[in-house]
């Protein structure tokens, strides 16, 4: 291992993952400011402006799909359903004033039902974290990127995500988005692993690489890929180690930034490793 990587390597801490999870209010707080800068940037924009990070999408696009994703959970965490069969889509207003008015209506309605709820609480989700705090954490963290879309679209300065938050997000992205694995799948782990190392909140995010396969039952299609899992420090040196701040690693990890304040150490094999295991676009 070089000196570099060795001089990155910390204290093991073997009993469990330290959590990055924020309190309720802290993620409420987040969900209505990104929102809103979200919301404002859009309303100046022309709704025909493409999104760079989403090259199917116009600014029109975007502002409907978190209009429509906030109407959804909204939904969800006032009526509680055993699932999403119930939900009535709703059909897209024609101007780009009435999809503004929608979005406007759409996220004070998610704002007040996570604010009436508590994060234990028992609610649907596709995860496996079947409440309302997994909605709280996930909503803050969708209008944070969908936030950088906006400005990416409208052409002016990407903002900061908070470094709490974004560290939220990391540890969530790796660990729902990549490293989440179907019941109908199976994770195989190597013995490698990589260490994120998030500088201005002094985490570490622990990743394992492996191989997924599985037969998904709905289309019958097999799948053989390099795969991540997010584990406890496994008290051992990592084989790589990626180190940079909560925004600029959470803005990569979503394929929103360049990520060219990031720095590597270790062995490149693995970071190409786990760069395949993460190849998948997520929206």
């Amino acid at each position: 291992m070089s000196e570099g990587l060795a001089s990155l390597t910390r204290m093991s801490h073997l009993d469990s993952r330290p959590s990055t999870r924020l309190e309720k209010s802290a993620y409420l707080e987040h969900l209505e400011r990104e929102s809103l800068r979200f919301r404002d940037v859009l309303a100046a924009a022309d709704s025909g402006l493409p999104v760079p990070s989403c090259p199917a999408w116009m600014a029109g696009d975007l502002l409907w799909h978190l209009a429509g994703v906030q109407h959804f959970w909204s939904w969800v965490v006032s009526t509680r359903p055993d699932d999403a069969e119930g939900y009535d889509e709703p059909k897209r207003p024609d101007t780009p004033e009435d999809v503004l008015a929608f979005f406007d209506t759409a996220s004070a309605a998610l704002q007040a039902a996570l604010a009436s709820a508590e994060p234990t609480d028992p609610c649907w989700t596709w995860s496996d974290d079947k409440t309302v705090g997994f909605v709280m954490r996930r909503q803050a963290l969708e209008a944070a990127i969908h936030r950088i879309d906006a400005e990416q679209a409208a052409g002016v300065d990407v903002t900061e995500i908070d470094a709490r938050l974004a560290t939220d997000g990391v540890d969530e992205v790796l660990d729902v988005m990549y490293g989440g694995c179907p019941p109908w799948g199976d994770f195989s782990p190597l013995p490698h692993y990589i260490r994120v190392d998030v500088r201005d909140t002094d985490t570490s995010v622990w990743v394992q690489l492996g191989r997924f396969s599985g037969t998904d039952p709905k289309d019958e299609v097999r799948y053989e890929e390099d795969d991540i899992h997010v584990v406890a420090d496994p008290g051992v040196e990592p084989d790589a180690v990626i180190e940079g701040s909560a925004s600029v690693l959470l803005a990569r990890l979503w394929r929103r930034g360049d990520g060219a304040d990031i720095h590597l150490a270790g062995d490149m094999g693995i970071v190409d490793h786990f760069r395949t295991a993460i190849h998948h676009p997520i929206d």
